[in-house]
């Protein structure tokens, strides 16, 4: 019975191990690319065809001519003009730049003009006769803009601007041109690529000449421009230096001022005068305080302390005749103190007197001094003025001497090394187009190959279906040569077919799967509908019935009930009338004689088939068909499409699981194989059914696989 060969955990690990994530197994990509060696092989040639045809066809041979340039690292100029006309640096970004120059549109519409270009028609397209494809493109852009309307073209915003022809001419004439510097070199290669090789040399010798040409044509004028702001600058200074002249000399005959000298003696007598007029107020303060102290004396008539601060020898002896009693010393000495008095008195007003008349003639002195200060500083201002702007004129006339004289010895930073020669060809290159041809038409087809083979989700070899359930692939049966009404003549016809081969050993692996307790209850079942487990049903029962044994063919879909197609008898009975017991086993079932087996066809039920098949009857009745029958054959609905497989088997000795060739998802197999484990089933044999042998051929499993391999052609009888 089926609860004594299921093994849950094996059943989870292998659900597990086919929902895991696809690894990159880098020997499966080579066996990929092997297979679609054809296809490989297809688009490379395909290519290499292509390729031949646009080198040998189509492409207009092209050729390229070279002229070489170096640049002067050093000027032979005889004046050295630096700081006036520099020359060309010989940094990366100056050699760059004059590449720049080179291709520049002004240089290369002066050799348009000098080789009439714009008659060209390679350089100007409109002389070209219109293509068919330029035709078909004028006539479909017509077409639009009428479908569009008028309005949208004539629209002067939408209105392109068309370039002249001197204009395009000079377009097509950069495209042609290419120039390089040489590493580590002051070397430059002018390139041309045109349809003559002739005028390929001829573009590059003109364009090299206008080059060098115009380099001696900026030096020149640049020189004239010098020539031109130095002469004004010049005169200009020249009309300033003489007016700044004027000026100073006309300051110095305004001026009082005889030399930095004589100023220099007036401070010296102004220090000396200043040094006179301390001194003298010094006096005067000192007479002025003698004078203050005589007034206080005789204010108090101390006769002793006036002798005291007089120190006068006549108020002395006055004094000494006072105290002797002579009754006219003291108004003698009274007379005396105030002639001191008086005295002191004059020269206070002298000395005053004199430091006024000192201070007026300091003053006068240092009026004058800072006078002629301001006038020295003016002057010496002036001087300056006049010896900057004579040594500016000085640098200009020089300078403008050495320019003048430099007119006539201008020359092109460039020269020629080597002229250009007659073009060599360089398009098409007809070896490196074949073989770009054949790589990229062989990646093309190994992108094929491997597309093909990263998106299909379906099952091919029977290696690959073992490698994504984890279960073992029992059979390979091919799809069937005839219709569903003639399959059992077929197998009966065919023997020695591939077909019935395929069948005999699905029957042999089934039935030594387990040699101590072989299986007689098989179910036959797949994911979801069309992938052949009715027809793997019932030649199975067909191969088994040609063993002698009795066998019993059940149609446990009754939800399509299929069988019709394939059987002409219609019994009184089935499924339905057997388990309710209306008919019995005996009665319900016919005999097909071509088939060689009793078949139990299914039967329209209002009940639904998942509880029917759910019921101890069915259970009874399989056990009582198991007496009879050596061997008994359950064809059952997709699993994933209604639960009745895994209901009927739980009653079952064997799960066969059929996956359509080349149709059937691996999702689906996946899920339908994860239903069977949820109620604790296990799918017995894998059977990769419907096998296409003009298919696997061509996805390159043709040789490989025994009945459909090349060497099994004389064991095999043809369908």
């Amino acid at each position: 019975m089926a609860g004594m060969r299921i093994k849950p955990e094996q059943v989870r690990t292998d659900v597990a191990h086919a929902s895991e994530e696809d690894e990159i197994d880098l020997l499966e990509l080579v066996r990929a690319l092997w297979r679609g060696k054809w296809t490989i092989v297809l688009t490379t040639v395909l290519a290499l065809m292509i390729g031949g045809y646009y080198a040998f066809g189509v492409a207009e041979p092209e050729y390229q001519s070279t002229a070489q340039l170096t640049l002067e690292a050093r000027t032979n100029n005889v004046v050295d003009l630096e700081s006036v006309i520099s020359g060309v640096s010989t940094e990366q970004a100056a050699l760059n730049t004059e590449l720049e120059i080179i291709l520049s549109r002004r240089l290369l519409g002066k050799v348009v003009d000098e080789l009439d270009l714009v008659n060209d028609p390679e350089f100007n397209s409109a002389l070209e006769p219109p293509s068919m494809l330029a035709e078909v493109k004028g006539m479909v852009i017509g077409q639009v803009a009428t479908w569009l309307g008028s309005s949208v073209s004539e629209t002067p915003g939408n209105a392109a601007v068309e370039k002249s022809p001197r204009d395009r001419a000079i377009d097509n004439l950069n495209k042609a041109l290419s120039a390089s510097v040489k590493r580590d070199t002051y070397v430059f290669s002018i390139n041309a690529t045109t349809d003559d090789p002739e005028k390929s040399a001829r573009i590059v010798n003109t364009l090299a000449d206008i080059y060098l040409d115009e380099q001696i044509a900026v030096k020149f004028e640049a020189t004239e421009q010098a020539v031109t702001w130095l002469s004004a600058r010049v005169s200009e200074l020249e009309e300033d230096l003489r007016a700044k002249e004027e000026t100073l000399k006309n300051a110095r005959a305004e001026t009082e001022l005889i030399s930095t000298e004589a100023l220099e003696g007036l401070n010296l007598q102004a220090k000396d005068l200043r040094d006179r007029l301390q001194e003298m107020r010094d006096q005067t303060n000192a007479a002025k305080t003698s004078e203050t102290q005589l007034l206080d004396l005789v204010e108090t008539g101390d006769r002793a302390e006036a002798v005291n601060v007089t120190g006068d020898s006549a108020l002395q002896r006055l004094l000494q005749s006072i105290e002797d009693g002579d009754a006219d010393a003291a108004q003698l000495f009274d007379q005396r103190l105030a002639t001191l008095l008086e005295r002191a008195q004059t020269e206070r007003e002298r000395l005053q007197s004199q430091a006024a008349a000192l201070a007026v003639s300091y003053q006068r002195l240092q009026d004058r001094i800072d006078r002629q200060s301001e006038d020295l500083v003016r002057i010496q201002q002036m001087e300056r003025e006049v010896e900057t702007t004579r040594t500016l004129y000085e640098t200009f006339l020089t300078r403008l001497k050495e320019t003048t004289v430099q007119r006539g010895l201008q020359q092109a930073d460039s020269r020629v090394l080597s002229d250009a020669i007659a073009g060599e060809q360089v398009a098409p290159r007809t070896a490196m187009i074949l073989a770009l041809s054949m790589v990229l038409g062989a990646m093309a087809g190994i992108a094929l190959v491997l597309v093909r083979q990263f998106l299909h989700s379906d099952f091919r070899t029977a290696e690959d279906l073992e490698a994504t359930t984890g279960l073992p692939v029992m059979g390979q049966i091919p799809k069937m040569p005839v219709k569903r009404t003639g399959l059992i003549n077929y197998l009966r016809n065919k023997p020695t077919s591939a077909a019935a081969e395929a069948i005999r050993n699905l029957r042999t692996s089934i039935l030594l799967s387990n040699i101590d307790a072989p299986p007689k209850v098989i179910m036959s079942t797949s994911s979801v509908p069309g992938e052949g487990k009715t027809t793997q049903a019932i030649a199975l029962t067909q191969n088994l019935a040609g063993l002698g044994k009795k066998v019993l063919l059940i149609e446990g879909d009754i939800r399509r009930r299929t069988f019709s197609q394939y059987f002409k008898t219609q019994p009184k009975g089935g499924v339905l009338s057997a388990l309710s017991g209306d008919v019995s086993l005996h009665e319900a079932v016919f005999l097909d004689k071509a088939l060689g087996a009793h078949v139990l066809m299914g039967e329209k039920s209002s009940v639904n088939a998942a509880d029917l098949f759910s019921s101890d009857r069915f259970r009874n009745f399989l056990d009582g068909a198991r007496e009879t029958y050596d061997y008994i054959i359950i064809d059952t609905p997709p699993v994933l499409v209604v639960p009745d497989a895994r209901v009927i088997g739980q009653y079952v000795d064997a799960i066969v699981f059929s996956v359509g060739w080349s149709s059937t998802h691996r999702g689906q197999v996946t899920a339908a194989l994860r239903e069977f484990a949820s109620v604790n089933l296990q799918v017995d044999a894998l059977v990769l059914a419907q096998i296409d042998p003009k298919g696997m051929r061509r996805y390159g499993y043709g040789g490989k696989y025994g009945a459909y391999a090349s060497y099994g052609k004389g064991y095999y009888e043809a369908g």
